[in-house]
């Protein structure tokens, strides 16, 4: 990456006894989709609201383009919030709504109209400016709301769970418009969410919290394909995990040694990368099947060897499941689909 806009080093903050950052540093890019994604309390809200304003760390520095952020108060920060609930004005129009900030600004009508269709272009509300929100259905809330944070072009725009209001045929929509409207107003989006998917399928890189610790910074895929310890492997998407000890090719699990690469004394392999075969590594009974199409999953307790949690091993497989409950199969995978984490 090249110089980045956003620099955070060794930022903390405390609230009471309660660490709620510890020792954070990120680098987010010029026009960047950058998610923070983690469990509720793991901080990624204080983080936010450091970067907006509504916070101040304890300790640690927070450069924006190479100026001190946290010196800056919030209200002249080149930083916009996007809020959860929208917090649009329900008795003004659209053109009202998005306006706002201008007029706030003192910029003349001319300006602030000149603004407001160029905003409601960009997100695909023209033609609605004379609405209220009340005359809105979910998703126009939201590209006003949207439309509204960045009619000033902020440096930066941050959105705190901005799609977690709408229904699912409408998020999921939303979440490729977002990321279509972030490329085409080239502002960087930093993101908060607790949703894997929507992290995965919007940001080009995420950071994932726990416990005020950052786990890993990485591209989806990354993620997805290396992640850096255990508890990333668990929580960004599914998993089948094993514990032992690392061996030449794999991952000692009393007398078998399950194949896979990497250091460490967790295994992690991926539900579409097992496979039910006439041979494998690992037996077991298939406990519950369950198709979704074009899709199935196959639940496996294993015999003589057992997940870290406890779980039957899942497969995940295209098409129909093919085999029944109760039926004894066998499991493989390639070694370079596995790789073992700390």
């Amino acid at each position: 990456m090249t110089e980045p806009l956003v620099s955070i080093r060794n930022v903390g903050a405390s609230y009471g006894s309660v660490r709620a950052l510890d020792d954070v540093s990120l680098d987010i890019g010029d026009k960047e989709f950058f998610a923070l994604l983690g469990p509720s309390g793991c901080g990624k809200t204080t983080l936010l609201r450091s970067l907006a304003g509504f916070e101040t760390p304890t300790e640690g520095t927070v450069l924006l383009a190479g100026e001190d952020l946290l010196a800056v108060p919030a209200h002249k920060r080149p930083v916009n919030m996007m809020f959860q609930s929208y917090a649009l004005f329900p008795h003004q129009t659209v053109a009202k709504n998005v306006g706002y900030g201008p007029a706030r600004a003192g910029e003349s009508r001319q300006e602030i109209a000149r603004k407001v269709d160029e905003v409601l272009e960009i997100v695909g509300l023209t033609g609605l400016s004379g609405r209220r929100p009340s005359q809105l259905s979910g998703g126009q809330r939201q590209r006003v709301a949207l439309a509204r944070a960045i009619v000033n072009r902020p440096r930066l725009l941050l959105l705190d769970e901005p799609l977690s209001a709408l229904d699912r045929n409408v998020r999921a929509q939303m979440q490729l418009e977002l990321k279509r409207l972030q490329h085409e107003v080239g502002i960087a989006f930093v993101m908060v969410t607790h949703d894997q998917d929507e992290a995965l399928s919007m940001a080009d890189r995420v950071a994932v919290l726990d416990g005020g610790r950052v786990q890993q910074v990485a591209t989806p895929e990354e993620l997805y394909q290396r992640p850096a310890n255990r508890f990333v492997a668990e929580f960004i998407g599914q998993s089948n995990v094993f514990e032992g000890s690392a061996a030449p090719g794999g991952l000692s699990v009393g007398p078998t040694v399950l194949p896979g690469h990497g250091s460490g004394r967790y295994l992690v392999v991926r539900p579409e990368d097992v496979r039910i075969a006439p041979s494998g590594m690992v037996s077991g009974t298939v406990v519950e099947t369950q198709f979704t199409g074009g899709m199935s999953t196959i639940a496996v307790t294993p015999e003589g060897v057992a997940t870290a949690s406890g779980q039957p091993v899942l497969v995940r497989q295209p098409g129909s499941t093919g085999v029944e409950r109760g039926a004894v199969v066998s499991l493989t995978w390639e070694a370079d689909a596995a790789v073992l984490v700390p």
